[in-house]
């Protein structure tokens, strides 16, 4: 198990449950479109929020955030480790530096004072394109022992400073090289991880690249908070990450759809009713199996994992079907709006 670092009343390692975060692409001086787009993650799902902080505008504007944000707040710091300590002392949750990059031990000292002072934890974050050149000779390039040689020993001179209180990240485009990183670092060291992959593209082709990745290290057991990274608008990152937890059965919020792929024998249109029913029971938070079958042939039998669906039948009609109980045929027709109404009879009696 790792050890326990709180980002405000967020824990994440010490066994808490994965935490989802995003980061906001707005101009972070900008308060106000800033804060629209916190509270749309948070509104999402999001349990961390992180900013870009790149000048003093910036770090003065993180009073405001933080007074107005309804999560967490991490502050993105690079090059600067005065940004860091304002930031710090403007309210901020955690940092994310890379140690190597904030003028040296002298300045590290400094901000891990002032990150003890105030009890703020710090990420070291390693891409694959911030690593050493003296790693990257040794090792002849970018790879998985050179990220997290790099991490740790970013880790060391934080811990020289006597501050421990680090989350630690391996992130590459590189699928494998990020979960080789991660594994490694996972035996070398019992600091908390946040994990993902990095500048994995649009949604389309980011989401599945990210799904592999961090699907791969939380079924082994690794990682503590998660972010999938999407170009885009970045409120899409936040249902990304709890489909991913989802999953890998680490979150059991809300109604999970399994769907039939069709076949020949489908009567009725699948993916119409599956969309309806996920968007018209958006709101319950109640952890439910729903299915949307095509035939009554296999269907109930084929859901026998769900607590309640339907199955269609020949023109349209189909069959309800609630675990335990003998399939029931469906009055009037609008098979979406039965099963809805099904699923809010059976929540409410919960």
């Amino acid at each position: 198990m790792t050890r326990k670092v709180f980002v405000g009343p967020v824990q994440i390692g010490g066994g808490a449950p994965v935490t989802v975060q995003t980061m906001t692409n707005t101009d972070t001086r900008n308060v106000e479109a800033t804060l629209a787009q916190i509270r749309a993650m948070a509104a999402a799902g999001a349990d961390i929020v992180r900013v870009s902080v790149y000048d003093e505008a910036c770090a003065k504007a993180v009073r405001a955030l933080v007074d107005s944000s309804p999560v967490p707040l991490v502050a993105d710091i690079h090059f600067d480790h005065r940004l860091a300590i304002q930031s710090v002392e403007n309210g901020i949750a955690k940092v994310r530096i890379n140690p190597g990059n904030i003028g040296g031990e002298a300045h590290v000292k400094e901000l891990a004072d002032c990150l003890k002072v105030h009890r703020v934890p710090v990420r070291i974050g390693v891409n694959s394109g911030s690593v050493e050149k003296d790693i990257l000779k040794k090792y002849g390039g970018v790879t998985p022992e050179g990220m997290v040689e790099s991490g740790l020993n970013h880790a060391r001179m934080l811990e020289r400073a006597g501050y421990d209180d680090i989350v630690l990240s391996f992130k590459a485009t590189d699928v494998q090289k990020m979960v080789q990183a991660c594994r490694l670092a996972a035996k070398a060291c019992d600091y908390p991880q946040h994990i993902g992959v990095t500048e994995s593209g649009t949604a389309d082709v980011g989401i599945v690249k990210s799904a592999v990745g961090i699907g791969a290290l939380l079924l082994d057991g690794i990682g503590d908070t998660i972010r999938v990274s999407l170009s885009g608008d970045p409120v899409q990152e936040v249902p990304a990450g709890l489909s991913i937890l989802r999953a890998c059965g680490l979150r059991r919020d809300g109604i999970e759809i399994i769907s039939c792929p069709t076949c020949g024998r489908t009567g009725i249109d699948v993916e119409r009713i599956a969309r309806r029913v996920r968007a018209g029971t958006a709101d319950i938070k109640v952890p439910l199996k729903v299915a949307v079958m095509g035939c009554v042939v296999n269907g109930p039998g084929e859901a026998r994992e769900a607590d309640l669906g339907i199955a269609g039948g020949k023109d349209g009609a189909g069959v309800l079907f609630v675990k335990g109980e003998v399939p029931r045929p469906i009055k009037g027709g609008d098979l979406a709006a039965a099963l809805i109404a099904e699923i809010r009879r059976m929540v409410a009696e919960q």
